[in-house]
Parts: structure tokens; C-alpha cells; sequence
């Protein structure tokens, strides 16, 4: 069965920023649906672009990669309820028809709500995205003018049909409980988020704040074996700014090819744009100075950790080469 990739897409420098809340890998679930008798309503929420195989078929007939609904037959629309993977504020939203060439919704609609105990029985829908048209096979990008922190959203779509994905761009915010508790401030569900990289061969490092430990050598950062004089790196930005108490960097299944050290510069900036930070990063101070790395193991530091003020952004820096699982800062927001 020949199987065809979805073509790469290039996602809008401003959305570069936010967090999908809608990532199934940071708790995203699909809490119900009016009908997915073709698709599971859960795959459009999936990280990984949508495939098309063809010939494959299931018992309710062809087998499609997101969520599809039957042929309605009946006034109304089909819709399904999305709890967040993590509160936030909605600044724009993906819906992405790829592959649904002659069964796509002909619009959509959605909506939102706070509800953070989880009882959408009293909740207030708000509507953030009017119904507007949908076409065959591409991404649809709607900014959100919203200011608002929602936990839940309801995709309606008219009146039936397929969405490969579903991504709701945002800001996440920390639900801190106080001053005193300690996160991880560059995970991916508090909002930390790649800038720029020397090289990504094997694995990007957006692995390295999934959630979770790795669960191969693929779920990493790995660079291609350097020829040259150097060393490879990767600067992050923290999904709120803090004081850093506790790093952790995971060579999980990395055995052959773990660095031979790691060292993490930090820097807090507020005004800056990534391509700013780049050159910049070559001069911001040590958070960590060099480290000799072990193989498969969690290496954690904290007398090592040089006292900051508070960060904003850290630049990772393999040497010389090799992979990373996962890197945890732990800290409080400043």
C-alpha cells in the first residue's frame, strides 16, 4: 500500500511562538463527539502531520488519518469537545483539511469556555471563531483576537465531514498554586519553546521538552557525527521567565553517541526577536558550565547551577555532538 505524506508546511512566523494547547502529548483528549463513524475523533489532535494510505480500508470503509464524521442526513452540524492540554489564552487556530479532498466540512465554527474543574454543565461558551468556510486538503489559519483564559473548546463542523488536524495556537499560563512551587519551566505544557538549532540529523530538539521520559533514541535531539571544530547547540526559550533551582539532562538511549559534555548559557531579555538571539546567545553567561555526560542516565545538577537572578531563554550546548533525551529546568516563576 503506497502511503503519501502531507506536503511540509510552512506555520506563520507569529504562530512560531505560541503552544499548540491542543497537543494530545501534553494531555490534550477529545471529551466527546457528536459522531466519528470514519475516524477517530482523537487522531486530529495527534503532533504528526497526517498520512494518506492508500488502499486501506477499516470495517466502516476507507481508512483516514484524523476525524471524520457519516454523511448527515438530518438539519444540524457535527461537533467535538476538546479539553486543552494545558490553560491558556487562544491567539489562533489550524484547521487543517489535508487529505479531505471530497469530504471536508464546507465551514466550522468554535467555541470556548473556562472551566477548570472540569464541569462543562455550567460553563459560558464563548464563540472565538465564527462559522467560516472550509476548502479541500489545506490548513485554514484564523487569528484570534481574544484576551481570555479557556480550558475547553467545541469545534462545530457544518454540517458534517473530515479534519485531519486541529491546533490551537496559544499562550499557556502556569497555574502556579504560590510563590513557592517549584516547575519545570521549559517544558513544551508551561510554554517553552524551540529558537534555533546548529543542526537536527536524527532528532529535533523540540524532544527535549516532551513530556515524559524518552521512549527511544528517535524521541531526542541527535545531531549528524561533526567533522569540523565546534559543537552543536540549541537555545530555548522558557515558557515563563524564573529563578532555576535544579537541571536535569536525560541521555536516555543515547549509549554510543551521548555528548561527551554539556554546558547551558542563560540570559533574561525581554525585548528581542529570535534572529536577534541567535548571535546573542554566544555571549550570554554560563548557567551550567561544562559537565561530563554519562550514557542512558539522568544526569541532575544543583550546587553546579551558577545563580541567576531569573532566565528568560537558555542555549544548550552538545560537545561535541551526539543526543540528548530530555532537559528539565526546574525552578519558580520570578
Amino acid at each position: 500500500m503506497a502511503t503519501l505524506f502531507a506536503p511540509i508546511f510552512e506555520i506563520p512566523a507569529h504562530i512560531q511562538q505560541l503552544t499548540n494547547l491542543a497537543d494530545s502529548r501534553i494531555g490534550a483528549e477529545i471529551l466527546e463527539c457528536s459522531d466519528d463513524f470514519f475516524a477517530e475523533a482523537k487522531r486530529m489532535l495527534q503532533f504528526d502531520a497526517p498520512i494518506f494510505v492508500e488502499d486501506k480500508f477499516d470495517d466502516h470503509g476507507k481508512w483516514m488519518d484524523g476525524w471524520e464524521t457519516r454523511r448527515k442526513r438530518h438539519a444540524g452540524c457535527d461537533w467535538a469537545i476538546v479539553k486543552l492540554g494545558v490553560t491558556g489564552t487562544i491567539k489562533a487556530l489550524d484547521i487543517d483539511t489535508t487529505f479531505f479532498t471530497g469530504n471536508y466540512p464546507a465551514s466550522a465554527a468554535v467555541e470556548a469556555c473556562y472551566a477548570p474543574n472540569g464541569d462543562l454543565s455550567t460553563a459560558t461558551w464563548h464563540s472565538i471563531l465564527p462559522n467560516s468556510i472550509l476548502g479541500p486538503s489545506q490548513h485554514h489559519i484564523f487569528n484570534i483576537a481574544s484576551d481570555e483564559v479557556f480550558t475547553h473548546v467545541r469545534l462545530n463542523i457544518f454540517p458534517d465531514g473530515g479534519v485531519a488536524r486541529f491546533k490551537v495556537y496559544g499562550e499557556v499560563k502556569i497555574q502556579v498554586q504560590d510563590s513557592n512551587q517549584v516547575v519545570d519551566l521549559v517544558a513544551l505544557e508551561n510554554g517553552g519553546r524551540v529558537i534555533a538549532y546548529s543542526d537536527a540529523h536524527f532528532g529535533h530538539p523540540r524532544n527535549l521538552i516532551n513530556p515524559g521520559r524518552g521512549i527511544n533514541m528517535g524521541d531526542g535531539w541527535e545531531t549528524k557525527r561533526r567533522r569540523a571544530p565546534g559543537f552543536d547547540w540549541c537555545i530555548l526559550a522558557l515558557g515563563q521567565s524564573g529563578q532555576i533551582e535544579k537541571i536535569e539532562i536525560d541521555t536516555a538511549h543515547f549509549k554510543g553517541n551521548f555528548p561527551a559534555q554539556v554546558s547551558i548559557q542563560a540570559i533574561y531579555i525581554e525585548d528581542a526577536t529570535d534572529q536577534q538571539l541567535i548571535p546573542q546567545s554566544m555571549f550570554w553567561p554560563f548557567l551550567l558550565e561544562a559537565q561530563d555526560m554519562q550514557m542512558d542516565h539522568i544526569h541532575s545538577f544543583v550546587e553546579e547551577i551558577l545563580k541567576q537572578e531569573k532566565i528568560s531563554h537558555i542555549r544548550v550546548n552538545m560537545i561535541p555532538d551526539g543526543g540528548i533525551s530530555r532537559i528539565r529546568l526546574w525552578g519558580k516563576v520570578a
